[in-house]
């Protein structure tokens, strides 16, 4: 029997950062079993150039995203929200529909004063902590779901 992809909505604040990225692994990773989307609670208005450039450098493309609000979504099913940021995990406290929540927090890297190499460093920083540690907590979210939750 051929399951279907399960839904997620990847939650941030600006969707200009982590929730890019996020939305950018996941699907590389895990696009075969999922369908991944992502928004913001106070869209930035844009996807950060440095989030576009330590994608690229693992391979995947993110610079045809764009920044969208939490209320495009709101009529859709989805079967996980996903908050990468405190601030969203906080004013987005329920979801209309019976979509689990789950919350895995980063810092925002474009937040700190570093000089440029700092920074590009945070965002590669906060892309590979994603890769070692959300990517394996949505596979055994995945295998839950394929047991029968």
């Amino acid at each position: 029997m051929v399951q279907r992809k399960r839904r997620i909505l990847v939650l941030c604040t600006g969707n200009a950062a982590r929730s890019q990225m996020a939305e950018g692994l996941i699907r590389a990773a895990l696009g075969d079993q999922v369908e991944v989307f992502s928004a913001g609670t106070r869209p930035a208005g844009y996807v950060h150039p440095l989030a576009i450039q330590v994608m690229k450098e693992i391979g995947i493309d993110i610079s045809g995203h764009r920044s969208k609000s939490l209320t495009e979504f709101l009529h859709e099913p989805f079967d996980l929200i996903l908050t990468v940021c405190d601030d969203a995990a906080e004013e987005c406290p329920i979801w209309p529909g019976p979509a689990e929540r789950m919350h895995v927090g980063y810092p925002d890297p474009g937040r700190w004063p570093w000089d440029d190499e700092g920074l590009l460093e945070e965002f590669r920083e906060i892309r590979d902590r994603m890769r070692s540690e959300l990517l394996p907590i949505l596979r055994r979210w995945i295998e839950r779901w394929e047991e029968g939750k």
